[in-house]
């Protein structure tokens, strides 16, 4: 459902074609926003900057040209001509020959060294050695005590985790493309449901994201069908990315473009970047004049022009008419509108142009677009923030038009911050500032990064949603970075999500069906860990004091693997509404209490049953081994496979909260297939015996003791809040 393509020239044209398909030999246009498809040798270049963190792990994109290289000494990522797959256009425009693809970039042999399988770690070889002396020292039998450890190994090792997490996050991944969300990294969805803070633009998020133009003016605020073509021009001569501006412009109905364009002739271009924030066109009219036109943000544009224009008289731009011209801008702002300032100048000569030529330009006027509130925003807002996730503005836009957004949605903008405030701040300060802004505007690329970082650094799980080339830094900072199928290549590149509609009611779905999956996630989790844990005290405490194994390795992977079976349907299992009602990010420290407080339980209905057989049905003496086994096997099945029903639950079990019909089926058929195991044709080769009639009603109660006391502790923890 999501890819990325490229533009290829093919048969002398250019066509869009998904990245499989390209082949080495292909020639390749590239602009801003765009990801490198292969290993790619420039053959033009324009202001090109290409950002190669991934490969160099540089902040800072590198400039490339299409001379030939001179330096044989430099290394692969410091060839000026070379662009390399993984890595993506900041700015500017290039045509480039495809000389490797796939596995065999320099990529792809990256990849490619960092396959393998991990050794066993020192806990691993740490606790089958404990184990083994133990034994080996209390039996005298190394053999045994070999095989036991192994099996002791296997059956404290939480071997069903990362089935159980894939499988969770699969499903998730499942559910939620159902709700129009696209996972692209599993892992992901947990930070998904764990956000607290969401940063987004405002763009298609709080608006409709249909721009129209709705005005072309003079300085003076009148119309003027001069200004608007010479936006036409530069919107319809640009080779870079279009974006929804330059298209409201294109598909303006005002006059024949076509009959007017023909008396235009390009000549070259200054691509956009965001730290300029303009771009420029140098045309050449039916006159043979060379005429440089730019258009961009308006307070950008200001600076770099001597004069304005206003019913063809020049006027010097001097402090005292600059606050005039201002006034016009912040007008147009206040009522909704985006604005561009357009500009032009004369070069005389000239077929080729530089960014220092944006200098000494005449101001023609302004273009002012509309892209009007969504009518569902303000729910999707207020329900978000009932599920404790607060909504911050991060966008590049003037500070009028966003704030005249946030009013027609319902989000208060104040207090707000704007990026020259960001620029002064060190990271402490506006560290504090961040968590109580909800609207940031006039932000950079780099701003917006500074602020998700700031917002993590203060214990937030953020997220960040953007479709622009300006919004990769950001989505990369963020916990989760969500994009949409829409987005340029690099912001889609940069994402964990795609949403398939930008709109914020998808995001909410979606956030909760990522609570769903963390929920199940920590069910295991705390269950296997806690089961595992007691389970540790009982067989060491066992094989110190018994004459003989506690259980026989095969009777330990047994039960092992019957357990492991009854949580197989944990990730479809049902959850508690108020499990989802607000982020639950990953908490170890929880997690550990959980475990030393419910893991120590296991064990003491451990030594009861140690107890009952060792003394009411005396197995002290190694030839009632297999009873003794039998029975303890038995208690140990029945108590894992149903303190689940406890454990996946803050309510009380089977009476305020149920598990799943396929959780709930497979508890049953596991605890019947443990009780008919002693009693079946393959109790001989498991090494269990018959257990005697006292056995089964003493099994009762030590079920509803473990069950009771287990929920009497978790209640306890839930009213201390440590759990």
């Amino acid at each position: 459902m999501i890819h990325v393509t490229a533009t290829v020239v093919r048969d002398g044209a250019a066509r869009e074609i998904p990245l499989r398909d390209l082949v080495p030999g292909d020639i390749v246009r590239l602009a801003a926003g765009d990801m490198i498809p292969g290993d790619v040798r420039l053959l033009s270049s324009k202001d090109v900057f290409v950002s190669q963190g991934s490969l160099t792990g540089e902040s800072l994109p590198v400039e490339k040209f299409c001379e030939p290289e001179t330096k044989e000494e430099n290394s692969p990522t410091e060839l000026k001509n070379i662009c390399f797959m993984g890595t993506s256009v900041e700015s500017g425009t290039a045509t480039a020959v495809v000389v490797t693809t796939g596995v065999h970039t320099y990529f792809g042999s990256m990849a490619r060294s960092i396959t393998g399988e991990r050794a066993e770690t020192s806990f691993d070889q740490g606790l089958n050695r404990f184990t083994w002396l133990i034994n080996g020292f209390t039996k005298h039998d190394w053999k045994g005590a070999f095989f036991f450890a192994l099996a002791v190994a296997v059956g404290l090792t939480p071997e069903m985790l990362p089935m159980i997490v894939s499988v969770c996050l699969s499903n998730g991944a499942l559910a939620m493309s159902r709700k129009r969300v696209i996972v692209k990294r599993l892992n992901s969805i947990q930070n998904f449901g764990g956000m607290d803070v969401l940063c987004t633009d405002k763009t298609g998020t709080l608006t409709e994201d249909r721009v129209v133009l709705m005005r072309h003016c003079n300085v003076a605020g009148r119309e003027s069908d001069d200004v608007l073509l010479d936006g036409y021009l530069i919107s319809y001569f640009q080779t870079g990315l279009k974006n929804l501006l330059d298209r409201a412009i294109l598909d303006s109905p005002e006059f024949h473009a076509k009959t007017i364009v023909d008396k235009y002739k390009k000549l070259d271009e200054i691509p956009f970047d965001f730290t300029r924030r303009m771009m420029s066109v140098l045309v050449e009219d039916a006159e043979g004049k060379a005429i440089l036109l730019t258009k961009g943000a308006p307070e950008e544009v200001f600076l770099h022009c001597s004069d304005f224009e206003l019913d063809g008289k020049l006027s010097p731009m001097d402090p005292d008419l600059m606050v005039g011209l201002k006034q016009q801008y912040d007008s147009l702002s206040n009522d909704g509108f985006r604005v561009l300032a357009v500009a032009t100048k004369e070069l005389p000569g000239t077929r080729i142009c530089a960014k220092n030529d944006e200098r000494g330009l005449v101001l023609r006027g302004y273009v002012a677009f509309l892209d009007p509130p969504k009518d569902s925003a303000a729910r999707a807002l207020a329900a978000l923030h009932r599920h404790g996730v607060s909504v911050k503005i991060l966008t590049g836009d003037n500070h009028l038009i966003s704030r005249k957004v946030c009013k027609d949605v319902g989000l208060s903008a104040d207090p707000m911050l704007l990026g020259g405030e960001v620029e002064k701040m060190p990271d402490s300060e506006l560290a504090e500032a961040a968590e109580k802004a909800v609207l940031f505007a006039r932000l950079s690329p780099a701003h917006k990064e500074r602020v998700i970082r700031a917002l993590r650094g203060k214990g937030h799980v953020v997220g960040f949603m953007g479709d622009g080339i300006n919004d990769a830094p950001a989505l990369r900072a963020a916990d989760v970075g969500i994009s949409v199928d829409t987005a340029t290549d690099i912001a889609k590149e940069s994402a964990d999500l795609i949403l398939l509609e930008k709109d914020l009611t998808v995001l909410e779905e979606g956030v909760i069906e990522g609570r769903k999956v963390f929920a199940n996630i920590v069910k295991y989790i705390r269950m296997g860990a806690s089961s595992n844990f007691g389970n540790m005290f009982s067989v060491l405490g066992a094989s110190a004091f018994l004459p003989f194994l506690p259980m026989a390795p095969i009777q330990v992977l047994t039960n092992n693997l019957l357990y492991d079976f009854s949580q197989v349907p944990i990730p479809a299992d049902s959850v508690d509404d108020e499990q989802v009602a607000r982020p639950r990010p990953w908490n170890i420290a929880e997690i550990k209490r959980f475990i030393l407080f419910i893991g120590p339980i296991s064990s003491i209905f451990d030594y009861t049953t140690f107890f009952v057989m060792l003394w009411v049905f005396h197995c002290w003496n190694p030839s009632r081994a297999p009873l003794f086994q039998t029975g303890w096997f038995v208690e140990s099945l029945m108590t894992q496979t149903l303190i689940i029903h406890v454990i996946r639950t803050n309510k009380i079990p089977f009476l305020q909260s149920r598990a799943s019909w396929a959780l709930t089926a497979t508890t049953l058929c596991i605890m019947a297939f443990g009780v008919w195991l002693p009693y079946s044709p393959l109790a001989s080769a498991l090494g269990f015996t018959h257990l005697p009639p006292m056995y089964w009603p003493i099994l009762i109660l030590t079920l509803f003791g473990y069950m009771g006391l287990t929920q009497i502790i978790k209640v306890w923890l839930l009213r201390k809040q440590w759990i």
